[in-house]
């Protein structure tokens, strides 16, 4: 598996958004057929459908988390939300904050800003970076 975060910046540079490439590169590990994975994180690129919120990258590796380690019944979703808050905080050690649109440093909502964004090479300057260490830490949390 140390190949996972160079899988995920494969998808990314086929213009797949953070979410896809980081959910699609678990999902043969996880019995989870590619193109389900791809649409499945569809749309939470950008900050949920380029709204800047929560960060692609950390949604799609929740999303992996979940598979790999949560839980089908409702007395399993404390364990279930005590993994996501320890991935969210792992991450928050890395990058200043959660939030797309902090972490990019523009507000993709409208598409002028996208536009400026896109222009500026925010996608390819900060994305995989973003990409990698989510990878890293739900790598590694599923290993744990």
């Amino acid at each position: 598996m140390t190949d996972l975060p160079e899988r995920a910046l494969a998808y990314h540079e086929q213009k797949f958004n953070c979410s896809q490439s980081v959910l699609a590169t678990f999902a043969p590990r996880l019995g989870l057929p590619e193109a389900t994975a791809l649409k499945l994180a569809s749309p939470f690129g950008g900050g949920f459908a380029r709204q800047g919120h929560v960060c692609g990258a950390v949604t799609g590796a929740l999303l992996a988390l979940g598979l790999a380690r949560g839980s089908d019944t409702p007395a399993g979703k404390d364990e279930t939300y005590r993994m996501g808050q320890e991935f969210l905080r792992r991450f928050q050690d890395r990058h200043p904050s959660l939030m797309c649109r902090e972490l990019l440093g523009f507000d993709i909502r409208t598409s002028e800003e996208w536009q400026r964004a896109n222009a500026a090479g925010v996608f390819q300057s900060v994305c995989p970076a973003v990409i990698r260490d989510a990878v890293e830490i739900a790598r590694s949390m599923m290993e744990s």
